[in-house]
């Protein structure tokens, strides 16, 4: 039952009966309805203040009249107060609608199916070739991942793209390096750290050599000219790295669909540069070709250097392009930190300026950067946290708190698993994602604040009052035993998990699923100590044990949508 509508249509009914017609339709009325702070001031309060003028009567006078003409089953009680209409849903009917619905749409609840026909393309993680992952890539990577979970949720057909980092001299540098001091076998076995030490070697030795700078273009040349044997080091490089990075995605539960990076784009960046001089947009300016953004208050977009080598933009350009033309997507996100702002606006700008009117379905999702322990991170500084280290850590930190607080938990290496890496996911989609992270292992790991483990001991509990209550007594709910405030405020958050789950997907924000499911878990901890479950009343225990269902189901979903995986022992 949506409370919301069917007190928007009371209203309605009370106002043609008490004044006529009126003038407004049922979807106004629900947009005006308020939830108060205060639940003792109702579950939804309508300022008759707009309909003053129209009726020509006083706010009061029409809440007072209001009142009188409703007399709704589902309604506790109405109230007239200072030309507010108050309304109090009846607690044992509203408990059974909101449960009812819940447990029977199961992980579906909330799932409108809004997204159906639609397609996204998410552009996240984006790590680079021969470098290790570290914590920076962290957020674009979980942020991208909820995003992707939440879009799937809704119905959309979601594409996940990482567009690697696998394009520029550098890489010509590391096979000139390769090719004078490495082998395959020990890059095999050293993987992403060897070609580190090869590149870190090759940029020593270029102080004392700079002709080796030369080498290191040339063959990147190679690789831009196609040339076989530059191709098939240079794509082994990407397996070694992908294959490295592999390993931490496993650990993340992340998956892509596309690894089509920048190089992917190599040859389908002249028919963007064709369109830009046939639209007369590209400017010559010190021998570079650029397009002027000065009209939108932007620097130009340089769009090729005076060589006639292609940058960032360039390859966007044709990404965006390509990504349009393959999927002909309805959305197309980019979740990448907010230093790239300008970046972004100026592409959109362009696509704008080249007629694509699809430019309005591209969004920058931006998010702030990660310091740890108090430090920013720095790799020429030496001060860099690789991730599959920080995960490595934060399961054997889970390990040895289990063992200290679970000893004799029967999977303790596998919980330990889950709790260590959904701390670490659950503490980076914890604040709103524009916000700059400081990871602390304290605040991550902790089993009674606003965490990941408290969330997921939260869930574990509620199983655990399941796995006793299986084989008791089966009874028809008594859904007055949940008319208590402690209970209500369960009922009202599990009511409000779907429009949480569509404003989270909206506005590309997954800390509001993250925070609900703190919300969610508190509001259970606090009904846990003051309602006993397994009570002798069958009516009572069979409606606390349905709530209890309905927020293990709840919590379960809302840790998958964010990337955390949901133990039922702790």
């Amino acid at each position: 039952m949506d409370f919301k509508t069917a007190v928007a249509n009371e209203i309605l009914s009370a106002l043609n009966a008490a004044f006529g017609s009126a003038d407004i339709a049922a979807a106004d009325i629900a947009a005006a309805l308020e939830i108060p702070p205060d639940t003792a001031l109702g579950d939804y309060a309508f300022p008759c203040f707009k309909l003053s003028k129209a009726l020509r009567k006083s706010p009061m006078m029409i809440a007072d009249a209001l009142a009188d003409a409703i007399h709704a089953d589902f309604l506790g009680k109405v109230e007239s107060v200072k030309g507010y209409l108050n309304f109090f849903i009846d607690r044992a009917i509203y408990a059974e609608k909101v449960l009812t619905l819940a447990r029977g749409q199961g992980d579906a609840y909330g799932a409108d199916g809004s997204g159906a026909g639609k397609t996204v393309v998410l552009d996240y993680s984006s790590i680079n070739i021969a470098k290790r992952f570290h914590i920076g890539h962290l957020s674009t990577t979980m942020i991208g991942n909820s995003l992707y979970r939440l879009h799937k949720f809704f119905g959309w057909n979601a594409v996940s793209v990482n567009h690697l980092g696998d394009w520029g001299t550098q890489f010509g540098k590391m096979i000139a390096a390769y090719r004078r001091w490495g082998d395959h076998d020990t890059v095999a076995a050293g993987g992403v750290d060897e070609m580190v030490k090869l590149y870190v070697r090759f940029n020593k030795e270029a102080e004392e050599n700079p002709a080796l700078n030369d080498e290191g273009r040339a063959w990147f040349k190679r690789i831009e000219d196609g040339d076989p044997e530059a191709l098939e080091i240079f794509n082994w490089f990407k397996s070694v790295t992908l294959k490295d990075a592999e390993r931490v995605y496993d650990m993340l539960g992340v998956k892509f669909d596309s690894y089509a990076g920048e190089s992917f784009y190599n040859d389908k960046m002249q028919p963007v540069i064709d369109v830009l001089k046939e639209k007369g947009l590209l400017v010559e300016d010190k021998g570079a070709q650029i397009v002027d953004l000065s009209d939108w208050g932007m620097p130009p977009a340089l769009i090729l250097r005076s060589d006639g080598a292609t940058l960032y933009i360039t390859r966007d350009l044709a990404a965006a392009k390509y990504r349009k033309d393959t999927y002909n997507f309805d959305k197309s996100l980019y979740v990448v930190a907010y230093q790239q702002d300008l970046h972004f606006r100026q592409l959109f700008k362009v696509l704008e300026l080249m007629g694509y009117d699809w430019y309005r379905q591209c969004e920058h999702v931006a998010f702030g950067m990660v310091s740890f322990e108090g430090e920013a991170l720095s790799t020429r500084e030496g001060h860099v946290v690789y991730l599959d280290d920080l995960l490595t850590q934060a399961v054997e930190k889970a390990r040895a708190i289990i063992e200290e607080k679970s000893p004799e938990l029967t999977n303790k290496d596998e919980v330990a698993r889950q709790v260590g890496i959904g701390a670490v996911v659950f503490f980076d989609l914890y604040n709103n994602r524009i916000k700059d992270i400081d990871f602390s292992w304290d605040r991550a790991l902790n089993f009674d604040g606003e965490t990941g483990p408290y969330v997921q001991y939260t869930h574990a509990r509620a199983c655990s009052v399941l796995r006793k209550a299986a084989g008791t007594e089966a009874a028809a709910p008594d859904f007055s035993a949940l008319s208590d405030p402690f209970s209500q405020d369960v009922v009202r958050l599990i009511e409000q998990f779907p429009d949480i789950l569509k404003s989270a997907v909206n506005r590309s924000e997954p800390s509001m699923v993250t925070r609900f499911s703190v919300d969610l878990a508190q509001a259970f901890n606090k009904f846990y100590y003051e309602n006993k479950v397994m009570v002798d009343a069958p009516g009572t225990r069979a409606a606390r044990l349905m709530l209890t269902d309905a927020v293990r189901q709840t919590l379960k979903q809302a840790l998958y949508l964010i990337g955390v995986e949901a133990p039922e022992r702790m």
